[in-house]
């Protein structure tokens, strides 16, 4: 009797393990299904980067760059045009948990030539972008606010930011607006005080552009040129992490997972902070190609310096 206890103790202590190991596979494919419902449809990506979402958003033969999402993650922006066309920015919204078609939208409705660098900002209530009619001569700071169902005009950033010629504005969740200053060719940054971006100070780091600040401000990525080998001409991606006194950390290259003999450039991170987006320029293999591409932002993590 006392064996046949034990046995069938045994029995419903194996069944207890299992139900437990079914439960947690079960929540990890559940898990990966809603992130995929996030992204396209898109398996979400580990270590080595993926093309983003092929032939819906990343288009062979066109130059696609700036990803932004809500912080929902049900609407979509980024940058696209064609050889020979302006830069203008395209979007996508999930309704009843479909994506819609991407469609171009134009937030200056024709005043301004070309608009591209989108930001949604971290309450979803407000969109920065870069608008201009010619290059290196007229790139300023623009927005649209959230209304009901719709976005309102176009606004011209009011702040000492638009002083210079400036592009790629985005922020994390402090509200602090980074940017770069096409003029002094340097990353600055701007303290939100009442809703105005004010005194604008230069980013103490050694080099970049294209800087993104993360989500919750503890390390910004920037495009620059390869600084391993001086023979290389194209452009890398570079993480400098936040220190405990506020600088900034040397500029750590993201290693060859991410980083190839083609240009990537335009990096920025999902709102939940788990995943990089960035184009990648790839015209030796097909003339006019720069897709999008994401990968995990372990990648960042794994390169954090241990405090």
């Amino acid at each position: 009797m006392k064996k046949l206890i034990i046995k069938f103790s045994l029995l419903i202590f194996i069944f207890f393990i299992s139900s437990c190991k079914t439960d947690k596979s079960n929540t990890k494919e559940d898990n990966s299904s809603n992130e995929e419902n996030f992204y396209f449809g898109q398996k979400p990506p580990s270590l080595i980067p993926e093309v983003f979402a092929p032939n819906i958003v990343s288009v062979n033969g066109r130059f696609e760059s700036t990803v932004s999402f809500s912080p929902d993650l049900k609407e979509f922006y980024f940058e696209a045009k064609r050889e020979g066309e302006p830069s203008q920015i395209y979007f996508s919204e999930k309704i009843n948990g479909t994506w819609t078609p991407v469609k171009k939208i134009s937030f200056t409705r024709g005043r301004k030539k070309e608009e591209m660098h989108p930001f949604v900002s971290s309450n979803g209530k407000r969109i920065y972008f870069t608008a201009f009619d010619s290059i290196f001569s007229d790139e300023r700071i623009w927005y649209v606010d959230r209304l009901k169902n719709e976005w309102s005009e176009a606004i011209k950033l009011d702040s000492p930011v638009n002083e210079d010629k400036v592009f790629f504005a985005n922020h994390s969740k402090n509200n602090e607006l980074y940017y770069f200053n096409l003029s002094k060719f340097k990353t600055y940054y701007a303290t939100n005080k009442n809703g105005k971006f004010i005194e604008p100070k230069e980013v103490e780091i050694d080099m970049g552009h294209h800087a993104f600040i993360s989500p919750n401000d503890d390390y910004l990525l920037v495009t620059a040129k390869n600084k391993e080998k001086e023979s290389r001409k194209d452009n890398d991606i570079y993480v400098y992490f936040k220190n405990q006194d506020g600088t900034w950390s040397k500029p750590i290259n993201l290693g060859t997972n991410v980083n190839t003999n083609f240009s990537e450039k335009a990096p920025s991170i999902s709102p939940d902070g788990k995943y990089m987006f960035f184009g990648r320029d790839e015209r030796d293999i097909e003339p006019g190609l720069s897709n999008i591409y994401w990968v995990s932002t372990e990648v960042i993590e794994k390169l954090k310096p241990k405090q």
